[in-house]
């Protein structure tokens, strides 16, 4: 039996691929994380969140695949749904093009689908924003108390320096640097993108922390870290909050 028909129970431990499956196979879908907002319509059991999923539940669905993201989940868990005999699908998503490689890796190989039409839109908007030229250089929060920017070889800062910005924080050592806002600020970026997660930036609560003359953009987080189907509203989407900021 191959894994087209072996495949007919799937736990989604990410968000980005709980969209992703849903958007192509709805119906193999058991079991998903409480952070799983999209579809909103989507009726599964919940598994607890990426961080301390519950093993057990997990466990009792019988699912023939879990899949899983090296950096939003941690290996004890995954061990230990291994450790129960389940078959543990691992991502690693730090760039566009291994969103695109790793979703289909996921689709295909892992729950024996076909490749979804969805997957080439999206391949296909981003191909065309190739070669946008870096012109702005941001600063990108992601947390708040303390404040934590998006560092170096991270898949949002990828998909920012295709739209023409180009992360301040690139070249730190850490992923996910602590830098105060003081710092952020003593940096001279041309812009600050906020996005709306995983800490939720909102027009009351972010932008007020940054000198008025510095732009500051409210964009999707969704857009701007998951990789599934919303890939092929991302440039659209954030590129319209990157120019509404600098206005």
């Amino acid at each position: 039996m191959t894994s087209r028909t072996a495949v007919r129970r799937v736990v989604s431990l990410v968000p980005s691929l709980t969209e992703a499956v849903a958007a192509t196979a709805p119906g193999l879908l058991v079991g998903a994380t409480d952070w799983c907002s999209h579809p909103a319509d989507l009726d599964v059991t919940r598994v607890g969140g990426t961080k301390n999923p519950d093993t057990d539940r997990i466990a009792a669905l019988a699912p023939d695949l879990v899949i899983a993201n090296e950096e939003e989940n941690r290996e004890p868990d995954l061990a230990a749904l291994r450790a129960a005999g389940l078959r543990v699908m691992v991502t690693e998503v730090r760039t566009l093009e291994q969103a695109f490689s790793e979703l289909e890796r996921v689709l295909v190989d892992g729950c024996g689908l076909d490749r979804p039409r969805w997957l080439d839109r999206a391949e296909a908007v981003w191909r065309d924003t190739a070669g946008t030229p870096v012109r702005l250089r941001a600063a990108v929060p992601i947390w708040r108390r303390p404040w934590m920017v998006l560092g170096r070889d991270t898949f949002a800062g990828d998909v920012l320096s295709r739209l023409g910005v180009d992360n301040a924080y690139a070249q730190h050592a850490e992923r996910y640097p602590r830098v105060p806002v003081e710092e952020l600020c003593a940096a001279g970026p041309d812009l600050v993108v906020l996005p709306d997660e995983p800490y939720r930036f909102t027009s009351d609560d972010g932008p007020e922390a940054f000198p008025a003359a510095l732009p500051v953009a409210l964009v999707s987080g969704r857009h701007l870290t998951w990789y599934g189907p919303s890939l092929a509203e991302a440039p659209a989407v954030l590129s319209a909050a990157l120019r509404a900021a600098r206005r």
